[in-house]
């Protein structure tokens, strides 16, 4: 359920119910186990799920206490190594090292995005698929249809070095250089979970958008 979360959030405990296959008991119970845990904080729901009247319908997201347990336990170590490569080699190596994690991620990436063709919606369902084999619970959503700033929303609902990337930038600045060189067109980041928001999310243009034809390079 704290995977589902992470990937779908934010999400109703009806939501839940229909993605998983339980009651809504079940899933209020499983809900309320969580909350006391500190793994999930509420958040308001801006979906279709909503109430037309009065209070908006109560949906969750993973906390910061969830993502830990989502993560493990080697990140502390990690942080220690790299403040040593920050602090003996300077902050030119750590961007190094997060350019070469990326551009693996990248490479485990791009078969599966170039079989997925040229149009730029599969082709970045095809990277979230890829992603979350990863570890980065990824999905993808529609934004402005038939408009200008008409593209796709690659969100992260977990992410694997969160508590590293919010010391070190880094991470997050060439894992979007890496989505742009795999996807071929440029793209940005929105939000990031570092940054404490809930969800890792980088906006990709479709062709219609004039945003495409900047230079991904």
């Amino acid at each position: 359920m704290l995977r589902t979360i992470s990937e779908r959030g934010p999400i109703t405990a009806a939501e839940l119910a229909d993605s998983l296959g339980l009651t809504p008991a079940a899933v209020r119970r499983h809900l309320d186990c969580l909350a006391h845990d500190d793994m999930v904080e509420e958040h308001e729901s801006t979906g279709a799920t909503e109430r037309k009247r009065g209070r908006p319908a109560r949906a969750f997201v993973v906390s910061p206490t969830g993502h830990a347990r989502l993560r493990g336990d080697y990140e502390p170590l990690a942080g220690s190594v790299l403040r040593f490569l920050r602090d003996s080699s300077g902050d030119a190596a750590v961007t190094e090292f997060a350019r070469q994690r990326a551009e693996k991620m990248a490479e485990q990436a791009a078969p599966v995005v170039e079989s997925a063709g040229r149009d730029m919606d599969s082709r970045t369902q095809a990277l979230a698929a890829a992603l979350t084999e990863q570890g980065f619970a990824a999905t993808t959503r529609p934004v402005g249809n038939d408009t200008a700033l008409a593209g796709v929303q690659l969100c992260q609902g977990h992410c694997p070095v969160q508590h590293v990337a919010t010391e070190f930038p880094q991470f997050c600045e060439e894992e979007a250089k890496a989505f742009s060189r795999t996807l071929g067109v440029h793209v940005q980041r929105l939000s990031s979970l570092a940054q404490g928001d809930h969800v890792c999310t980088t906006f990709v243009p479709t062709p219609n958008s004039p945003s495409t034809e900047r230079d991904t390079r």
